[in-house]
């Protein structure tokens, strides 16, 4: 599909600088911009980029100064990163929508389904599972007995959803994702250690999307819970018994132990560990790597380092920790003056 400056400019609320008949049928980067696409600018960084950029139209903030002359078309908006957000959605919803369900999808009798979904060829959905409308199963999804999937919600190739566990309405969950596999419960017994039953769920909440290959245990009792708007990043696992606040954000690699709990509207950093049965207040933010091993109870405390503490502190202690090698050699010479004055009286 093609759009004009006037287009994208009439449906953002903004203003177009330059040619409002230019036409754009893709989007770029703006550092790759390429004739007849579209990008924005929105970090600083690539400021630059904005005056040697191929692009047809450029998406800025109103707030935006040039320092030179800018040869594409510009479309003002409040918040360009936000704008663009809003165009991609346009386009998605422009292609091509599956419907229906393929010849090699397996689907028990019991299951309901509800309208406009979507399963692909050999994907799976259990006894009494319910589907609710406008579903996209993709194929090799696994769906296990009385699981619920709420409307809208898309489920990528090879997800695996355990049974009795719940997904709310326009959540994403991406390929290889496993829901409500046993939580790490063992008992020792002396010499072995016997397995816990996990007889719990998972519970995710609505408007919630999971990247790939991420692991989210099913609770040893109860629930397992992810709270409306989280966004995980892939590879991330979550523990039994966890619950993670509303709109929390977490980036690849992030590992909870089981039973611990994080606020609303926090942001995890790459890599963070956090240890088991702890809590952790709301809008908090843990920069990558760090390990967090007690309560966080200050709301919107910024935490780094393993063991995790105060961001500031953190950073000046990481600066210490670079001179130690010079701090010792110091330390030491002053030591040899030290006992050489004494040896003098």
């Amino acid at each position: 599909m093609e759009f004009t400056a006037k287009i994208v400019a009439d449906f953002l609320k903004g203003k177009v600088e330059g040619d409002p008949e230019v036409k754009v049928s893709s989007v770029s980067p703006i550092e790759n911009g390429k004739k007849g696409s579209l990008a924005f600018l929105a970090n600083p960084k690539y400021a630059k980029y904005i005056y040697t950029t191929e692009a047809s139209i450029v998406l800025v903030s109103k707030d935006f100064v040039a320092e030179q002359e800018v040869k594409t078309t510009l479309v003002r908006v409040d918040d360009a990163y936000k704008a663009f957000a809003s165009l991609l959605d346009l386009y998605q919803s422009s292609l091509p929508q599956k419907v229906g369900i393929d010849a090699k999808a397996s689907i028990s009798n019991s299951a309901k389904l509800g309208e406009k979904c979507y399963v692909g060829d050999f994907a799976f959905i259990g006894e009494n599972a319910f589907i609710g409308n406008n579903v996209k199963v993709y194929p090799q999804v696994y769906i296990g007995d009385n699981v619920t999937i709420g409307d809208n919600t898309i489920i990528y190739p090879g997800v695996k959803i355990y049974m009795g566990c719940a997904v709310g309405k326009n959540c994403i969950i991406h390929a290889g994702t496993v829901i409500g596999s046993d939580g790490f419960g063992f008992a020792p017994t002396g010499e072995s250690f016997k397995k816990i039953p996990q007889i719990g769920n998972v519970v995710i909440e609505d408007e919630v999307e999971i990247g790939s290959n991420c692991s989210i245990d099913r609770a040893t009792m109860g629930s397992t819970l992810i709270r409306k708007g989280v966004k995980l990043d892939n590879l991330i696992q979550v523990a039994h018994n966890v619950e993670i606040g509303e709109n929390t954000v977490m980036a690849a690699q992030v590992g909870i132990a089981g039973s611990t709990k994080l606020g609303k509207n926090c942001m995890i950093g790459g890599q963070v560990g956090f240890a088991g049965h702890i809590t952790i207040c709301d809008n908090v933010k843990v920069g990558a790597q760090a390990g967090v091993g007690i309560n966080v109870t200050e709301d919107g405390m910024a935490l780094w380092g393993s063991p995790a503490f105060e961001y500031k502190k953190a950073v000046r202690s990481i600066t210490v920790f670079k001179n130690l090698p010079d701090l010792a050699t110091r330390l030491n010479q002053l030591e040899r003056e030290l006992k050489e004055l004494k040896s003098k009286k």
